[in-house]
């Protein structure tokens, strides 16, 4: 198993993360022509993951939000497809849900990057204790003080 990690352009928090997958399976096609998955978030991306099979034998993506890692997507499927300008891309195709994770500090970086199981944030229902009640932006502040 193995996760990615990558930047979530221009959102500003994990609800409007939320709101624009919504958006997003709702404007979605039956799926049926190959393009979009039906009812499912999904993001391209320039490069194809070359240990793509790892990722889909249980990994997730990891979004960078605001400079911290702060949640993270069941991967279910990667495939190749083609953007609407003709270039060659990866389709990742994610589960639903969203699951918040204990913040961690990351810098700005291009396309994505391999994160091993080890170096993955937990996730806050699994162990974060209270800090998963908190709010976004209380919780951001704390992780910015080193304090969660």
């Amino acid at each position: 198993m193995l996760h990615l990690v990558k930047l979530a352009v221009g959102i500003a928090s994990v609800e409007e993360l939320a709101h624009r997958q919504r958006t997003m399976a709702e404007g979605a096609g039956d799926g049926l022509d190959g393009t979009q998955p039906s009812g499912r978030p999904w993001l391209r991306t320039r490069m194809f993951p070359r240990r793509a099979a790892e990722i889909v034998d249980g990994g997730s993506l990891y979004r960078v939000i605001g400079g911290l890692i702060l949640c993270r997507q069941r991967v279910v499927e990667i495939r190749p497809d083609t953007r609407e300008d003709g270039v060659a891309c990866a389709l990742v195709v994610l589960a639903p849900e969203i699951v918040a994770v204990s913040p961690r500090p990351m810098r700005p970086f291009q396309g994505w990057r391999y994160l091993s199981p080890a170096d993955a944030p937990a996730d806050l229902a699994a162990g974060g204790g209270e800090s998963g009640m908190l709010p976004e932006a209380l919780r951001r502040d704390l992780a910015g003080l080193c304090l969660i």
